[in-house]
Order: structure tokens, then sequence, then C-alpha cells
């Protein structure tokens, strides 16, 4: 038992000991990490060629389910269909508006309460406006349950941008867009929403709890001072007066006559006093009152436009920077140590027993 205790007491030490270097090395190298942050580059662009990923897919499903001399002739075949296009571009060469094929530009947003993918989606959209031509088609696989107003305009009008180049705009949505993420998806020139995917929710909510009563029962004073008479219209531990509510309720009102208008500057096909009740609609009933254009996953509508089209997946990857990765580094130590000491005690322990 005196052993264990022993053993114990020096894998606390020698644990206390590495936690304390790590932390040191982590904050002695947090100062030229901030500087390294400041003078470069946070992220960079990663585009992948959706093409060459459903062919090596295709490559993949042939050599696994095809014998070999069914799989040769094939690959002849295909060999010979591209000399004879190789020759007939030779014979009859493009016109010079003619000389490449459309491109499909993909991005992804997947947003939260604050729209926090705004970020990396605003450098995405920059890379793109730098190469896409009116001929080209932008895709947005948009994901979002709404949230807060301000941040979700912001989002918005990062899409705004790519309509002012009058570059076409296809967003697609496969599960939901809803509140601040119809916002966003009311841009387009196409929305093509899967069969049960949830749009809508056209409405303003605000809910905050008080604990005005709590606190008077126990006694507790709690002020606001404001210079204003509408500064602070509710409040969570002071006291609402009717008034406030009021105001409270005449925003949310202004806020949601901005949205209808929003909404139906950009689908004037809507009957928006009908679809602006804050209501949700699946797939096949958004269609019925023209909240969405058509009624397919974004997986055919790509794979369908990628016979006439090049795709290319763009993404924004953050950067990790350097303290970023000393932390990931010291997280492995620090666990590989403690597991190894852990089992080191539990197999003494065992024998002591």
């Amino acid at each position: 038992m005196v052993e264990f205790f022993s053993e114990y007491g020096l894998f606390l030490a020698k644990s206390v000991t590495i936690v304390i270097a790590i932390i040191a090395v982590v904050a002695g190298i947090a100062v030229v990490s901030s500087r390294s942050r400041k003078d470069g580059h946070q992220g960079e662009i990663e585009v992948t060629h959706f093409n060459d990923e459903l062919l090596d897919m295709k490559e993949a499903l042939e050599d696994a389910i095809l014998d070999k001399e069914t799989l040769k002739a094939m690959q002849k075949e295909e060999k010979k269909k591209e000399k004879e296009e190789k020759k007939a571009r030779k014979k009859n060469p493009p016109k010079e508006d003619e000389t490449r094929r459309k491109r499909i530009y993909v991005l992804d947003f997947d947003g939260d309460v604050k729209a926090s993918e705004v970020e990396p989606f605003r450098q995405e959209v920059s890379a793109v406006l730098m190469m896409a031509e009116p001929q080209d088609e932008v895709v947005i696989r948009l994901e979002s349950p709404g949230g807060m107003v301000h941040e979700y305009g912001l989002a918005s009008s990062q899409i705004e941008r790519i309509k002012r180049k009058e570059i076409p705009l296809t967003i697609c949505v496969d599960r939901v867009a809803a509140s601040g993420g119809y916002m966003m998806a009311c841009l387009a020139d196409k929305l093509i929403a899967a069969p049960f995917a949830i749009v809508g929710s056209i409405g303003v909510i605000a809910q905050l709890p008080n604990f005005h009563k709590l606190l008077k029962k126990n006694d507790i004073d709690f002020e606001v001072l404001t210079a204003g008479e509408y500064k602070r219209t509710l409040t969570v531990f002071g006291e609402n007066t009717d008034k406030g509510r009021e105001k409270f309720k005449e925003e949310l009102e202004e806020t949601h006559e901005l949205f209808k208008s929003f909404v139906h500057e950009y689908r004037d096909v809507v009957d928006i006093d009908k679809v602006a009740t804050g209501e949700i609609w699946f797939g096949k009933q958004a269609l019925d009152v023209n909240l969405v254009d058509e009624l397919m996953t974004s997986d055919q509508y790509l794979m369908d436009a990628s016979d006439e089209s090049d795709i290319f997946e763009v993404r924004y990857e953050q950067k990790k920077t350097l303290q970023d990765k000393i932390s990931d580094m010291a997280a492995d130590s620090s666990d590989k140590v403690l597991t190894k000491w852990w089992s080191r005690l539990t197999r003494q322990n065992i024998i002591n027993r």
C-alpha cells in the first residue's frame, strides 16, 4: 500500500511538472503567434474538381464490378471516342467565345445562430468573383435554421455581391433554410430544395427572462441608468413597463416588415402576406407557394450539370496558428503521459493486491 501511494505521489509530481512546462512554452510562444496572425494570412482557398471526384468513383465501381475483358473493351471505346472528339475539334475549331466549357463554382454555407460561417464565406465569394464570368454559374449549398438579423443581413450581402456581377446564382437547400437562412436563399436566381427540406419561417422572434420579482423578493435592488427614452426597452433584471414592451414589439414589427420587403424584392412571385406568417414549409408545400423553384437534391443537380460543365468546389480553410499547433501537441503529449502513468499505477495496484 505504501508503494502505491509512493508511485501515486511521484506520478502527480511529474504530471504537475509537465503541465507547468507546457503552460510556460505556450505562454512564451503566444506573443510570437499573435504577431504572425497580424502579419500573415489566416487561411487559404482550397479547390476540388467535382468532375474528377465523380470519375474516380465511377472507375472504382467499374474496377470492382466489371470483368477484365469488359473493362478493357470499355476503356478502348472511351479512348476511341476521345480521339474522334479531338479530331472533330481540330477540323472545326470552336469560336472564341466557345473555347471553354461553362464553369460552376460551388460554395457551402452551414449557418448557426450567429452565422459564424460568414467569415470564411466572404473569402470564398471574393475568390470566386475574381474568376467567374457571366457565362458561368455559382451554386451555394445552404443549410441554416436562421439566427441574428444583423449577422444574416451581412451573409445575405455577400450573396448580393454575386448578383451584382450578373453571374447566374443557384441555391440548393437539402435540409433547412429558415428565417435568416431563407433571407439568404431568396436571393437565388434559381432556388432548389429537397422534397422534405424546411424553408420559410419569415418572421422575427425575441425572448428573454426577467428576474425582477425574484430580486425584489430577496430585497436586492437593480438599477438601469440610460440616456435616451428608449435606450433600453426591456431588461433582464429591472422592472419592465408596458410602454417598454410596446416599444420593443414595435421594433420587432419594423424588423419583420423589412424582412418581408427583402423577400418580396427578390422573389416577387410569392404572395408575401400569405407566406410571411412565421410558418415553415416543407419542400413540396414550398413549391406550391413559390418559395422554391424546383424539387431536387444538390447532389443530383450537380451530377446532371457535370455532363456539360466543369464544377469546382471552393472552400476557405482557416490556417492553424503556431499557438494552436503547440496546444494540440501539448494536449497529445499530456494525454500520452497521463495514460502511461495511470496504466502503470493500475498495474502496480493490481499486483500489490
